[in-house]
Parts: C-alpha cells; sequence; structure tokens
C-alpha cells in the first residue's frame, strides 16, 4: 500500500489567536501602567509619616520619636499601647508664625488605634508631647523640609 500525504485543511477562515493575544495584552499592560502612574501620584500626594503613640512593648514613648517630612506632608498619630494620649505641639517649639494650639490634639485618644492626622505646612522643627506622659518621657520631633 502507498502512503498519500495530503495537504493541510485551509486556514483562511480560522481566527488566529496570536494576534488577539497579543493585542489583549498590549491593552492590559497600558491599562496597567496608567493605573499604576495614577496610584504612584496618589500616594505622592498624600505622603508623610505614621507615628505610633505608644511602643508596642507598653513602654511610654512615640515611635518613632523623630520623624522627617516635606513641607505640606501630613503625620498621622495612632494610639498604640499605654493610651489615654494626645499629642500637643509645644509653642516654643514650632517654627515662628505657627500656632501651635491649632495644630495640637488636646483630646485624648483613648481607644486602641484611634487616629490623630495633621498637615504641615511650615519648614523646621516641631516639638510635640503626650501631656499624661511628658513627665515619662513622652516627647517627639517633626522636621519639615
Amino acid at each position: 500500500m502507498k502512503a498519500t500525504l495530503r495537504a493541510p485543511a485551509s486556514r483562511a477562515g480560522a481566527v488566529r489567536p496570536v494576534a488577539s493575544l497579543k493585542a489583549a495584552a498590549t491593552r492590559v499592560a497600558s491599562i496597567a501602567g496608567v493605573s499604576i502612574a495614577s496610584m504612584a501620584v496618589t500616594l505622592a500626594a498624600h505622603a508623610g509619616a505614621t507615628v505610633k503613640l505608644g511602643a508596642d512593648s507598653g513602654a511610654l514613648v512615640f515611635e518613632p520619636s523623630t520623624v522627617t517630612i516635606k513641607a505640606g506632608d501630613s503625620i498621622t498619630f495612632v494610639n498604640n499601647a499605654g493610651f489615654p494620649h494626645n499629642v500637643v505641639f509645644d509653642e516654643d517649639a514650632v517654627p515662628a508664625g505657627v500656632n501651635a494650639e491649632a495644630i495640637s490634639r488636646d483630646d485624648l485618644l483613648n481607644a486602641p488605634g484611634e487616629s490623630f492626622t495633621v498637615k504641615l505646612d511650615a519648614a523646621g522643627e516641631y516639638g510635640f508631647y503626650c501631656e499624661p506622659h511628658q513627665g515619662a518621657g513622652m516627647v517627639g520631633k517633626v522636621i519639615v523640609q
């Protein structure tokens, strides 16, 4: 018996998945790139620092005790341990023209995870303390560049 070879069936009407997959991948990458860029801009607009009120070990300190941010950034103070706490900016340890009372949180933060956020616009050093625990050394500093 003699074997015969047949020509493959015509693929003229078949869909070429490689081309459509490539186009879909390009489209997804383009959308993802725009999303990542948007997220980066959003994060940059909300840059700043977070300071724990009370160490994980229970020590009466701000963690970290010194932070550096850029002018216009915010700092979020989060109740962590050893509460109640507050955040009082020392009127003698803020840049000239800054109203320490306006940026302070005199009311006590009583619950775990409770927070206070403040935006600092003027460059300079800002000294702050926790009123109930200042005598125990619960003091901190923000450097605004």
